[in-house]
Order: structure tokens, then sequence, then C-alpha cells
């Protein structure tokens, strides 16, 4: 029997993973999830864009509109830096798998860990000044840079559990 031919990628699957991780957010608007991968295929770290670990997501704002002390901006951690962050070992040389470009500040973070690779999905701000600074400074440090599309989508529906009953 010949083998199946029609299975995800490299890069797919491991985009699959960064949209999983995003489902942890519990941010109302944005959900970014990321996976760091090795050169061996090796999950070394995910993240997902949320508070910092004490922070409760029940005291902080999650708005958008308003001063920066108001709204989730001066807070939340993106995906990223995560990642990055939550890495039991150096990242240096792998791959960032992420569903939405970096920004400037996380991509200085991709740069000095010194993660070699990103690949992402959604490049939605791609024509602001922090999106142009971020692919500038990735570029100029060596980073290599490559969208992806047409990758799953993952949903999670919650079934109650009967058994209980």
């Amino acid at each position: 029997m010949p083998k199946r031919e029609n299975t995800l990628t490299w890069d797919e699957y491991f985009m699959g993973l960064a949209h999983l991780s995003a489902l942890r957010s519990k941010d109302p608007n944005t959900q970014v999830g990321a996976a760091i991968v090795d050169e061996n295929h090796r999950v070394v770290s995910v993240g997902y864009n949320g508070f910092p670990k004490g922070c409760s997501d029940d005291e902080y704002p999650w708005d958008r509109e308003g001063g920066v002390y108001v709204t989730k901006y001066a807070y939340v951690v993106h995906a990223e830096l995560n990642a990055i962050l939550n890495s039991p070992r150096p990242v240096s040389g792998c791959t960032l798998y992420v569903s939405l470009f970096p920004c400037n500040e996380c991509a200085k973070a991709i740069i000095q860990s010194g993660i070699k690779r990103v690949v992402y999905e959604s490049d939605k701000y791609s024509t602001t000044e922090t999106t142009l600074a971020s692919k500038r400074m990735l570029k100029s440090a060596g980073v290599e840079l490559v969208r992806i599309s047409n990758t799953v989508k993952l949903t999670v529906e919650k079934i109650p559990n009967t058994c209980d009953q």
C-alpha cells in the first residue's frame, strides 16, 4: 500500500501548534500563539499573549481604547516573548512559529535570543511604523522571514461532562 501523500509540512504542523497555544489567550480581541522549534523538529517552548505571572487577568484591563494605564498594552506579554522566556534552554538557532508578525519589541528579543528563522501567518499590521521597524531589524540581523498561509485553524468546542450526572 502506498504512503499517504497529503500530510502537513513541518511549517504547517508547527504553525498549528502556535494556533493551539493561542487558544490559551484570554484576550477578547486578539489571540496570538507562538512555538519555538529546534533544527531537529523538537519543540523547545510555546507561548501566548497574556499577563505576566502573578498579574490576575481579572484585575488588569483588556481594553484597547483609552490611556496606556487603562488599556492592555502596558501589561500584556506577547506570545513570542512568553515563548522565549518560558524556554527551559537557550533558543539560539531555533525557528519561531507565530500566528501574527512580531512587533518591534518582540523583534528585539528574537534577535537577542539568537532565533534564526521566523515563520508567521498574519501580517495585518504590515504598514505600521512599528512593524516596518521590526522587519528592518530582523532583516539586518539576518533572521529569515517566511510567511505561510492556508494553515489549519483550530477551534475548541467545550462539551459538558455528562458522566458526573
